[in-house]
């Protein structure tokens, strides 16, 4: 059975994984707006994930019989000085859902609650490949600076993703 306390703050990050799925549906508005349309459905393919993730989430805690409640999801910044800055952003929100994640295992380790552990080790894993994904894109930004064509290319290529929902994989 999950503590009171373990349950609250998996009801927080449930909430904060939603809130992650806003946030980029936010940077896809910018890119769009911007005429980077790889990158706006790169963010879209982003914001399913962040869905899929908080609904992996709402599963266990269904499965596990814990009353959720759903916190309000904040507006979302959809304004960004460019392309480098709307993905550098997105990696230092990462980078926080990391944090976030790692405390929350700490705490499934205390309470010595070795499922939602287990479930944690997921998110833990799947945040090295976002970090790393994101890190990537930012390097290729830097690599051609202010370069339409290099600009182009890489937009060109972001559009190539697809969705994968990586909860059922």
């Amino acid at each position: 059975m999950i503590s009171k306390n373990l349950q609250e703050a998996l009801i927080e990050q449930l909430n904060k994984e939603f809130q992650s799925a806003y946030i980029y549906l936010g940077m896809s508005a910018y890119c769009s707006k911007e005429g980077f349309n790889g990158a706006s459905s790169w963010f879209l393919i982003q914001y399913q994930e962040e869905v899929s993730h908080g609904m992996k989430f709402f599963k266990y805690l269904e499965d596990q019989d814990v009353h959720i409640k759903l916190p309000e999801i904040k507006a979302s910044k959809v304004e960004y000085k460019s392309l480098l800055d709307v993905f550098k952003k997105s990696l230092a929100h990462e980078q926080t859902m990391t944090k976030n994640l790692n405390n929350l295992s700490d705490a499934a380790m205390k309470d010595k609650d070795h499922a939602t552990y287990n479930l944690l080790q997921w998110y833990v894993t799947e945040q090295v490949e976002e970090e790393a994904t994101v890190s990537e894109i930012i390097d290729h930004i830097k690599l051609v600076g202010d370069n339409g064509f290099g600009l182009y290319t890489i937009d060109k290529e972001l559009s190539s993703r697809t969705f994968i929902d990586p909860t059922v994989v």
